[in-house]
């Protein structure tokens, strides 16, 4: 069955986004895909943003770039804009997929066509308020940890639908790199120093990938990480762009994931698998439910346990870790099951 498709984008990133930018990257993987599949798609977003669908430029350049050039200053404005833009031609739309932070959700009670939010984040009070009082918006987590405590809270399943990336953008090698790879931001919660202290301990080279994106992730990473930062055993490439993500990935020994949060999803450990490069990661939030142990990587519960698994990480064979990730996380097996959902609010 052909639909017709809204999906509105969060506004800080191009789509899809020049270097960090997962919410996007998946938009971008969504509405081609449901393009190719037939349905009539139409995104609302910023106005350099490229894909197959219609696009609906709500504010001409991302909200990235406008804040840092000083020309816009709240992120509110432009927002209520485009649900108001959705809200005034809603009738041209069998169903409207919010990727926008549930703040928004209660706009959603006043629209006729039938809409859910998909959650990318961590939920907080907030959500749990709104979640609460507006019971009857579809709602869609992106892994069964990230909602778990909501599904608890508020006695209410929420279906999840798995991330997805395209396999075939990414380049893998099958033989283990030399150095060990962390890929993200530069914050405490991401753990750039615990990546490092895992390397130290397995006698290994690292390098690192990302940026601080805020006073707080600035003052961690000068007080932390650049001191570590030698040019050899620890170097630091900055923001990486798609190609550069792909040579540092697929070159990598293992993705060291040592997160200090509840992660609702972490594409970043599905890329480094799509490049054929296991993960040793901190088992918090989605990772159990992303990286299986043995086949595509391994986990512990503990920070301290994470050096004694690399040596295991670097016999998989990364042939295997390519293509049992690509079974379970391929981009049309989140398409299908948002289909799914498109379906099921439909009727």
């Amino acid at each position: 069955m052909s639909l017709r498709i809204a999906l509105a984008a969060p506004l800080w990133t191009s789509i899809p986004p020049h270097t960090y930018g997962g919410i996007e990257l998946l938009l971008k993987l969504l509405a081609d895909e449901l393009v190719e599949r037939g349905h009539e798609v139409t995104l609302f977003a910023s106005g350099e943003c490229h894909s197959r669908a219609q696009l609906v430029p709500v504010v001409e350049m991302n909200l990235s770039d406008l804040m840092s050039e000083g020309r816009a200053y709240c992120f509110e404005y432009y927002t209520n804009s485009m649900l108001a833009e959705i809200a005034a031609r809603q009738s041209e739309f069998d169903v409207i997929h919010f990727h926008c932070s549930t703040a928004w959700l209660p706009s959603a009670t006043m629209l006729r066509t039938p809409s859910f939010f998909t959650m990318h984040t961590q939920p907080h009070h907030d959500d749990e308020w709104v979640l609460r009082r507006w019971p009857h918006v579809a709602v869609n987590g992106i892994s069964r940890a990230q909602m778990q405590a909501m599904t608890l809270k508020l006695g209410r399943e929420f279906p999840t639908v798995y991330n997805g990336a395209d396999f075939d953008a990414y380049e893998a090698r099958y033989e283990p790199g030399h150095y060990l790879a962390f890929l993200g931001r530069l914050s405490p919660e991401k753990n750039p120093l615990g990546a490092i202290q895992v390397a130290q301990d397995c006698d290994m080279p690292i390098v690192l990938a990302g940026q601080p994106q805020n006073a707080k992730e600035h003052a961690y990473f000068d007080a932390q990480i650049r001191p570590l930062i030698d040019g050899e055993r620890v170097r630091w490439i900055g923001a990486a762009n798609h190609p550069q993500k792909v040579m540092l990935l697929r070159n990598a020994g293992a993705l060291i994931f040592p997160i200090q949060w509840e992660e609702p999803f972490g594409l970043v450990m599905i890329e480094a698998m799509a490049c054929g490069t296991p993960v040793v990661a901190h088992r918090r939030g989605s990772v159990e439910e992303v990286v299986d142990q043995g086949i595509t990587g391994f986990h512990a519960g503990s920070l301290d346990a994470l050096p004694e698994l690399v040596p295991q990480a670097l016999t998989l064979d990364r042939r295997e870790v390519r293509r049992h990730a690509e079974s379970r996380f391929g981009y049309r097996a989140m398409v299908t099951a948002y289909e799914a959902l498109y379906g099921q609010l439909v009727r």
